[in-house]
């Protein structure tokens, strides 16, 4: 792979794989087998995060190549939009637990990712330096 490319969909496959096993192998653990206590709750969050994120991967890698940036996204660029996904809606499902979800705090929260991500690719971009 060259470093000035997007990776492929299939370079981020079998972790996706991984991800995607781990976290829906614990939450059928956790949903078919205890009790809704603070410790399971918290694992439910974390596999969730992890099947979330692996079901994001290709999904985010596509849109990567597909509308593709100067400098390209990275593999860590990938994996961190991928992670925003996995982390919004397992925030989304705790609110809820405390019912103070509502349409204008998710939408604001989304809003709130999607500005660190662009401030993030921002100093990305203030960053990089074309080959001479």
């Amino acid at each position: 792979m060259e470093p000035n490319r997007t990776p492929k969909i299939n370079h981020f496959l079998p972790t996706a794989i991984i991800l995607i096993a781990s976290g829906l192998g614990g939450l059928f653990f956790i949903l078919n087998f205890t009790t809704p206590t603070g410790g399971t709750r918290w694992s439910f969050f974390f596999f969730s995060v992890l099947a979330l994120t692996g079901f994001m991967l290709p999904f985010v890698s596509f849109l990567n190549l597909r509308f593709t940036s100067n400098p390209p996204a990275s593999v860590s660029v990938i994996i961190r939009q991928a992670l925003w996904v996995g982390i919004y809606f397992p925030i989304l499902a705790w609110l809820r637990i405390g019912r103070i979800l509502t349409l204008a705090i998710a939408l604001l929260l989304a809003a709130g990712f999607f500005l660190i991500e662009w401030l993030l690719r921002l100093r990305e971009f203030s960053l990089w330096k074309p080959k001479e």
